[in-house]
């Protein structure tokens, strides 16, 4: 890969790292093709259970290459658009968990593609903004819905319209990321968390979950709560239920590779 280096965890945690630190990791058209292509490598890997992305040098990702974008016709955006559309929602259904550790700037679609992880973890120097507005452009790749289901409405539209970074602590305190950690022992931190999720919890109830909660923002309760029914009833005859069962009955810890 030119972009990103690939590190094995252990118990099925993948680690990317987004390598392109004189641009600050930038997104152009290269760039997102090689992480969807990474994606449909990953998306049918049984062997890998959580996934973190995070960046090298200052940035987790500080947005798109704006010198490839300028001069862009219509038809070029709109083709830029959809891949990275692709990528977004590639990364919102992958069948495990995934955490955008950010570590620095995620700015435009830096946070778009965190926002389309399971988690955001942030360090305590990290950044958070969509500035596109700045340029005279709006979000592309999935931001304003996924900024307003994150922080509601009018909190998207403040955070658009100014295209004001905010730090860590603030988008703790908004609901966009899921905790903060010192810098210093960050992604040793995050992979303390995953690796804790890894051995307590089935695989399947997570992929199953997430299946369930991604599906929820376009239907009412009512359809949801069908979906969770039968999902419920259908997860009784997995072989993880069964040993999560047993285990409780037993006392003793679950083993998930059985």
């Amino acid at each position: 890969m030119k972009y990103m280096i690939l590190e094995d965890l252990g118990d099925g945690i993948k680690l990317i790292k987004f390598n392109k630190p004189e641009s600050l990791n930038a997104l152009n058209v290269e760039f997102l093709k090689e992480i969807k292509s990474f994606i449909n490598e990953v998306e049918n890997d049984e062997g890998v259970k959580f996934l973190i992305f995070t960046g090298e040098g200052k940035a987790f990702i500080a947005g798109a290459d704006i010198k490839e974008m300028n001069g862009m016709s219509e038809n070029e955006a709109y083709e830029f658009s959809q891949l990275g559309h692709d990528v977004m929602n590639g990364i919102e259904n992958l069948p495990f968990p995934v955490i955008a550790a950010v570590n620095g700037y995620a700015l435009g679609g830096g946070l778009e593609l965190a926002m389309a992880c399971d988690f955001i973890f942030a360090s305590n120097k990290a950044k958070f903004g969509l500035p596109e507005a700045t340029l005279g452009l709006i979000p592309g790749f999935g931001g304003s819905k996924r900024l307003s289901l994150r922080v509601g409405v009018p909190k998207a539209k403040e955070m658009i319209y100014s295209g004001d970074m905010i730090n860590s602590e603030d988008a703790l305190r908004l609901g966009l990321v899921n905790r903060v950690f010192e810098l210093e022992n960050f992604i040793d931190s995050v992979v303390d968390f995953a690796k804790n999720v890894v051995k307590k919890t089935s695989s399947n109830s997570k992929m199953v979950v997430k299946n369930i909660l991604n599906k929820s923002y376009d239907l009412s309760i009512e359809e949801v709560n069908e979906i969770e029914k039968k999902e419920f009833s259908k997860i009784f005859s997995h072989k993880e239920s069964k040993e999560g069962i047993s285990a409780f009955i037993e006392k003793r810890k679950p083993d998930w590779n059985k």
